[in-house]
């Protein structure tokens, strides 16, 4: 176990990359807030539908970003992709509230989508082919910490630019009676937050992003990459910064050794990826992948002010007790990062499966009963923290370990396609299930799967903490070759 690496590099690299993951963050919560008053501007707020649409679009694009990342990154680097990524996410800011059309506005959400996705495949994955076994949790955690704190600021900025609604005009937003409903939507549709509000929201990312492109340049391209394309010298150099000379050679010589007892040398691609060799590591990919957005937690990000309008918050608390989730969020997220290398990821996986399960049917009953009130912003607390130390970075540092050296990025965009699909059906679906069943069924069909989730990671998922990639790569496709 390499002890004296070099902690100010490792650091500074890691930390770069892991801005695609603030990034991330805030693109994709932003909306939440935003939400409130740009259906109004467009005149959605009375559609399901549409409110879905707007939602969902920029998950449309990670979708699109997920897949194309894959490919891209293994034949060109990782570095230029995270390079990319970063200049849709500067283009999105701007364009999303710049325009006045909905189909724009859909488009631009689209262009960041497609930065989500590429930087929700490839952070982790950079990070993980970087980072020395024995912290590789930490730092692959690390992603999920940025990807919280960008949680945290979209919800902060939310807070900070949406001006408060008068009492009277709170007081009916609610309402059923459409005379009330048309009132209120015509003072939103007047009011600074409806016209312009909403607008930086949406800009307050372009300064975050134009950094994380400036920095991009600053970080070498990924070892494990660099020598599968014969560039071992390059990958000698990084690894001897990160940890010195012993350090690189050892690694080098693990990363060698995997890629030469790949006797059947197939083409690393989606060809290689769905065979009987991988079929097992794919399937267990894909269930943590999609689970993690199944589980129903991000919900609570994407419709905050509409869970907590239902029980019984005004806009202006809601906006204030979502800012309280994002705190915690980013808390329990801290308490990840010095956990996961040391109760293992398979631990952490059924502890949050199991502790959501729980929690959301004990959600469920309460909006049944028409709880309200300071009990309700407890659970979903609790829900967040849950989430945010076990389900939230243990997905995405499985990810990034699961697969040899040679199809991680093909496998790691795929997974992160399925996800996305499961985030995108996932919000699409809420308000239809909310309308439908109320959010007392939603909250139990969330429970139902989690319970689901609990007993596959229970009989399927193995613990992979401590050991180097390519310990792994023996360990979980060793004996099919």
């Amino acid at each position: 176990m390499m002890q004296n690496h070099n902690k100010g590099f490792l650091y500074f690299i890691c930390a770069v990359s892991a801005m695609g993951g603030l990034l991330f963050g805030y693109d994709w919560v932003v909306i939440g807030g935003a939400e409130l008053f740009y259906e109004h501007y467009f005149g959605i707020q009375a559609s399901s539908t549409m409110q879905g649409v707007a939602m969902s679009t920029a998950l449309i694009g990670c979708l699109i970003g997920a897949m194309l990342a894959g490919s891209m990154a293994d034949k060109y680097g990782r570095k230029p992709l995270l390079q990319i990524a970063a200049v849709l996410f500067t283009v999105s800011a701007v364009a999303t509230g710049a325009f006045n059309d909905f189909t724009l506005f859909n488009i631009a959400r689209f262009v960041g989508g497609i930065g989500i996705g590429v930087a929700s495949a490839l952070s982790p994955m950079y990070i993980a082919e970087i980072s020395p076994s024995h912290i590789r949790g930490k730092m692959v955690s690390l992603n999920q910490m940025t990807i919280v704190l960008g949680i945290l600021a979209a919800q902060i900025v939310n807070h900070l630019l949406a001006r408060p609604i008068p009492d009277e005009m709170a007081a009916i937003q609610t309402s059923s009676d459409p005379a009330l409903l048309a009132q209120y939507h015509e003072y939103m549709l007047g009011s600074w937050n409806g016209q312009t509000g909403w607008r930086w929201m949406f800009w307050a990312e372009t300064l975050p992003a134009a950094l994380f492109l400036l920095l991009a340049f600053f970080i070498p391209e990924s070892p494990r990459w660099q020598v599968l394309h014969g560039f071992t010298d390059r990958a000698r150099t990084t690894l001897s910064k990160v940890g010195g000379t012993a350090y690189a050679n050892a690694e080098l010589q693990q990363i060698r050794s995997a890629a030469d007892a790949d006797v059947q040398k197939e083409k690393a691609g989606l060809g290689a990826l769905f065979t009987k060799r991988y079929a097992a590591l794919l399937v267990l990919g894909l269930v943590i992948a999609v689970f993690q957005q199944w589980c129903g937690t991000n919900v609570i990000f994407n419709y905050a002010t509409k869970i907590f309008a239902d029980a019984g918050y005004s806009v202006s608390d809601a906006l204030f007790n979502i800012v309280i989730t994002g705190v915690a969020n980013v808390v329990f997220t801290i308490v990840a990062l010095y956990t996961v290398d040391r109760l293992g990821r398979r631990s952490l996986m059924l502890l949050g499966a199991g502790g959501l399960g729980i929690i959301y049917f004990i959600l469920g009953t309460c909006f049944f009963f028409e709880v309200k009130g300071f009990f309700m912003v407890v659970l979903v607390v609790l829900a967040i923290g849950c989430y945010a130390m076990t389900l939230g970075p243990c997905t995405w540092v499985l990810l990034s370990e699961l697969f040899p050296n040679r199809i991680r990025g093909v496998a790691m965009a795929t997974c992160t396609f399925a996800l996305w699909v499961g985030c995108s059906t996932l919000t699409f679906t809420f308000p239809l299930m909310r309308d439908g069943i109320g959010a007392k069924g939603a909250f139990w069909i969330y429970s139902v799967i989690c319970l689901c989730g609990f007993l596959f990671f229970l009989k399927r998922l193995p613990e992979t903490k401590g050991k180097s990639l390519e310990q792994l790569e023996q360990e979980l496709v060793g004996e099919q070759r």
